[in-house]
């Protein structure tokens, strides 16, 4: 359980650092996470399972500025941890997802605290012409602070036992843990409903409708419908431009025919 609970605990700090320091990957989110978690843990079925809940949830987070969201990732790799490590059910690990979530968005709030302070001590730095100081502020305690923020969880949680994990919810009332998950599913329904606002407008409607219909009143399951959505896809592609690139106007915009809503109009 130690080598367990540490190379766990490395997964939690290489997706922290993912959009912090190696660029964007998208190994931070909930569906990704759990997915490792899965393949080191020998059930990349339940982490997949657990993986797709939790990304439904955290769809419907949004980060204004600096506010610290609740930690859905964190959540997410404990959860499907203990889901694994136990035989749970994907409904009792999702009951663990949102007060996990609550609290590493308390430690995110501190961390970020802590960090704020390195920044001045940075900035002095500078002032002073310390610029190996004020390097490591940034790029060795800084990582290292964040790192901590996931690992040293992580670690305990699944180190100390799944027991430890059950006793904690154990604590938690029943009307506390009813509101909880009920909140979850709002959660997930708002999260898909913020989804389709941002893909669906009056040209791509009909799709969405299309594939719907596919797996309601033919049965197709959801592999079938992304082949088959790929396909067409592809098709369409084909005969959209088929006829070449658009051909631009005088002053520079493309003909009005070739417009495509989904396409960047600073880009015309």
């Amino acid at each position: 359980m130690f080598v367990t609970s540490l190379i766990l605990g490395f997964v939690g700090v290489f997706c922290i650092l993912d959009s912090r320091l190696l660029g964007r990957l998208n190994f931070e989110r909930p569906l990704i996470t759990c997915t490792i978690v899965g393949l080191l843990l020998g059930n990349i079925q339940t982490g997949l399972a657990v993986g797709a809940s939790i990304e439904l949830m955290s769809l419907g987070l949004v980060v204004i500025g600096a506010a610290a969201p609740p930690d859905m990732n964190m959540a997410a790799i404990i959860c499907s941890a203990f889901a694994i490590l136990t035989d749970a059910s994907t409904e009792t690990a999702l009951a663990l997802a949102i007060p996990i979530a609550v609290l590493g968005q308390m430690i995110g709030v501190l961390m970020r605290t802590i960090l704020s302070n390195l920044t001045h001590v940075a900035d002095r730095s500078i002032e002073q012409g310390n610029f190996r100081r004020a390097r490591s502020m940034h790029i060795v305690w800084g990582t290292l602070l964040y790192s901590l923020m996931y690992f040293v969880p992580i670690f305990l949680a699944v180190y100390l036992g799944t027991d430890f994990v059950q006793k904690l919810v154990e604590i938690i009332p029943t009307w506390l843990t009813d509101g909880l998950n009920l909140g979850s599913k709002f959660l997930t329904a708002y999260g898909i409903a913020l989804l389709m606002s941002s893909m669906l407008n009056k040209d791509l409607t009909v799709y969405f409708l299309l594939g719907f219909f596919l797996v309601g009143y033919i049965g197709l399951n959801i592999t079938a419908i992304a082949i088959f959505a790929s396909i067409l896809a592809i098709v369409l592609t084909g005969l959209k431009f088929r006829s070449g690139p658009a051909v631009a106007t005088a002053n520079g915009a493309a003909l009005a025919d070739d417009y495509d809503p989904l396409e960047d109009d600073d880009d015309l």
